[in-house]
């Protein structure tokens, strides 16, 4: 299937200009010359881009904008929120380019504009909407409040010595990863500490004796012969 585009523009001429740029380029353009005609077109069928007019005679591309970002219409009208929307104005003026940023526009054009120009900013808005979102990063168990010096597991506050609680703060800045002893040496009691690596193995120890009187049935710290200690969560 083509891409399909939704064209809001009040003068014909710069329609017919722009749609001609598009179509040439495989894109299916869909032209309203009124908010209204792009309310019911929208109700209809889905689009993958949209370009909007700000200034019209029934009203204004930005409350559009507004209704498809964070409006309480139906949900065919506001179609997916990531749906990229470039804005045209024939002002140019900052605050419109400001406002319609804030109500989430993806791109901002102002007339006169060179119809090359155009389709090169829909191509790229088009393929970042192509890529696939990033995965979202995994939920934790804890919850380190640096400021009150305090980890949570599971809700619940662990009872933390001053060096435990800097050790497991370290492990947890850098969860999934190996730490050498050396490293969580110094994290914990500074460079200049006279304290050895058998340190930190009695306070990793100690360490997960509080982890497991809340969370029995996980390991969180794990040891890399060699190499150092992990936190997985």
């Amino acid at each position: 299937m083509s891409t399909r585009l939704l064209l809001l523009e009040d003068d014909p001429a710069i329609a017919r200009t722009v749609a001609y740029a598009l179509e040439r380029d495989g894109l299916q353009v869909t032209h309203c010359l009124l908010v209204q005609d792009a309310r019911e077109q929208m109700q209809r069928q889905p689009f993958d881009l949209l370009v909007l007019d700000v200034g019209l005679p029934d009203g204004c591309g930005l409350d559009l904008l507004r209704d498809v970002r964070h409006g309480q219409a139906a949900a065919a009208l506001r179609q997916r929120q990531a749906t990229p929307v470039l804005m045209l104005s024939a002002r140019g003026e900052e605050l419109d380019r400001v406002l319609g940023l804030e109500l989430g526009a993806d791109d901002y054009l102002a007339k006169p504009f060179s119809p090359r120009e155009l389709a090169a900013r829909i191509k790229a808005l088009l393929r970042r909407a192509a890529m696939p979102a990033p995965a979202a990063a995994a939920p934790t168990p804890f919850v380190d409040d640096e400021t009150g010096q305090r980890i949570t597991l599971h809700g619940q506050a662990l009872p933390l010595t001053r060096r435990e609680y800097r050790l497991l703060s370290h492990l947890l800045r850098g969860a999934g990863r190996i730490h050498a002893r050396d490293a969580l040496l110094a994290a914990a009691w500074g460079d200049d500490s006279e304290s050895t690596d058998r340190t930190v193995d009695t306070h990793i120890k100690t360490l997960r004796a509080k982890l497991r009187e809340v969370d029995a049935g996980r390991e969180y710290i794990s040891t890399h012969r060699g190499m150092g200690y992990c936190l997985d969560v």
